[in-house]
């Protein structure tokens, strides 16, 4: 298969495509995002002030 075939998604961190990977092979379904930067990275409903400290 080409490069230019495989499926592409969207990081939901980044908004970045991303290609298929072979080590996604059997969790490609699951995958949301394209790194593991964005992965660590990801804000789900916390506060980012307040965690500024005093």
């Amino acid at each position: 298969m080409k490069k230019s075939e495989l499926p592409v998604k969207t990081c939901a961190v980044c908004g970045l495509p991303f290609t298929w990977r072979r080590k996604w092979a059997r969790c490609w379904d699951e995958v949301r995002y394209c790194s593991e930067r964005c992965r660590r990275g990801r804000r789900v409903g916390t506060d980012t002030s307040a965690r500024s400290g005093p």
